[in-house]
């Protein structure tokens, strides 16, 4: 199985304003019962757990309707940690979803801007999130991302991404098409994973950007958890 540069529906321009709005609903049902939020705060927790911080900051790339923000935050609020998130998206609709699903957590502030581009300074930022983003992406702008979001992060570059297999294309494909009739859900589940890089291809990528020392896990279901640290 082949890794796919076939764009997902959400990723062209004019979609209808309704498909993408429930599509993003939809996005957060699968990303918490689909191991999406699990895998994130298993690598965020071990993070602040190490560095023993009783604050911290995140930026959270291509934040979509900013469920992973929101999961973040709660789960800081029950481990007695101060959070401090800014929800960088690009798109217009997804950022007018997010300030609404964020509208009573300050901690959250949602930003549009473009994540291949940041509008932020240089170690603004504890740590950068890209959760579900990059196999949005080519090999090449995997590389450049990461290496741009090196220079916001003081201390490390969490991924949590889909492993390429031909059971999760099956397992995605039934699943969207026995809970949603939403079509850009059913298109881009099954293509997301046809866009995803395995466990090897997700290392090589790591190790190309040279960034700092990473760690690569697997993650049920198909799912990898990469962390990336700064050093400086």
């Amino acid at each position: 199985m082949r890794r796919s540069a076939e764009p997902e529906m959400m990723d062209l321009p004019g979609q209808p304003r309704q498909l993408l709005t429930e599509d993003l609903r939809n996005l957060r049902l699968i990303n918490r019962y689909l191991g999406c939020h699990r895998n994130v705060l298993r690598g965020l927790a071990r993070l602040v757990q190490t560095n023993k911080l009783q604050t911290f900051s995140l930026l959270d790339v291509g934040t979509g309707s900013a469920d992973i923000p929101e999961v973040v935050v709660r789960w800081a609020r029950r481990n007695h940690v101060r959070a401090r998130i800014a929800a960088l998206e690009r798109d217009g609709v997804s950022v007018e979803e997010a300030a609404q699903q964020t509208r009573k957590l300050p901690e959250i502030t949602v930003i549009r801007g473009d994540g291949m581009s940041p509008p932020f300074g240089a170690a603004s930022f504890d740590f950068v999130l890209a959760s579900q983003l990059l196999h949005h992406f080519s090999d090449a702008q995997i590389i450049a991302a990461l290496r741009t979001w090196a220079r916001l992060a003081r201390c490390a570059i969490i991924v949590n991404d889909l492993v390429r297999h031909p059971l999760a294309y099956q397992g995605i494909r039934l699943v969207t098409r026995a809970f949603t009739r939403n079509e850009m859900t059913r298109t881009d589940g099954p293509r997301s994973v046809e866009r995803a890089c395995t466990i090897s291809e997700w290392r090589e990528l790591f190790r190309r950007a040279n960034i700092g020392k990473f760690s690569v896990q697997w993650a049920l279901p198909f799912r990898v958890l990469g962390v990336i640290s700064i050093s400086r």
